[in-house]
């Protein structure tokens, strides 16, 4: 890809966000590079939340990474690191909510504030225009996209167990047995970093503070969807 020395993107704004990869942080910081020889001063980075501490988990130490060069480059950035994701349930344990009524997603008990997608994609559209219209470079900003509660594994089981008037049984913290099913249909690489990371969750936790629900509450004009 060849950009041009005359920066014919200075005063736009560049939304980031990298696809989980063997090749996440490679793509991330050659982006960069290429965004800053073009001239780009704004920047909107879709990290992930408790990205510094869960150093184990690739794609968490992947995002962080990319938040350190972003503080080096220097370019005026708002980073957004979102929780894990409500709709996750109904896109992958469909099957076996509607079929058993098992909730197989080991999440443990620690609690983890789960974010409504809606509310992620309402956010990270007021990062970008915020930051397009703004006449002069606006400061660095974190944003950690959240929900207003600490889900465990049990209280999501009850939670389902009332929507679709059934029982519906969680079917333990032991993230292990989640790997080899994931495996049968994803790279083996990806189910043990999705294995790392619901070890995390369990004994960890991803819980939000009464701060970060402030902020969302600030920013959306109401409170995070539960």
């Amino acid at each position: 890809m060849w950009i041009p020395c005359a920066k014919p993107f200075k005063g736009l704004t560049l939304f980031l966000l990298n696809a989980v990869s063997t090749q996440e942080l490679t793509e991330a910081v050659l982006t960069l590079n290429l965004a800053r020889e073009a001239g780009i001063e704004r920047l909107v980075y879709f990290s992930v939340f408790n990205a510094e501490p869960f150093t184990n988990v690739p794609h968490f130490t992947s995002k962080f990474a990319v938040e350190r060069m972003i503080a080096q480059v220097g370019i005026p950035t708002t980073i957004l690191r979102p929780n894990c994701f409500m709709q996750n349930d109904a896109l992958y344990f469909k099957d076996a909510l509607m079929g058993p009524g098992l909730y197989p997603f080991p999440i443990g008990e620690k609690g983890v504030s789960m974010v409504d997608v809606r509310d992620i994609g309402e956010i990270a559209a007021q990062a970008v225009l915020k930051r397009d219209r703004s006449s002069q470079a606006l400061p660095n900003d974190i944003i950690n996209l959240i929900g207003p509660d600490a889900l465990t594994g049990p209280s999501i089981a009850k939670i389902w167990s009332a929507t679709l008037n059934k029982q519906v049984t969680y079917t333990g913290s032991d993230a292990t047995p989640f790997e080899a099913r994931l495996a049968q249909h994803a790279p083996s690489w990806m189910a043990m970093d999705m294995r790392l990371m619901l070890d995390r969750f369990c004994t960890d936790g991803m819980v939000a503070t009464s701060a970060d629900v402030d902020k969302m509450t600030e920013l959306l004009g109401r409170r995070p969807r539960s």
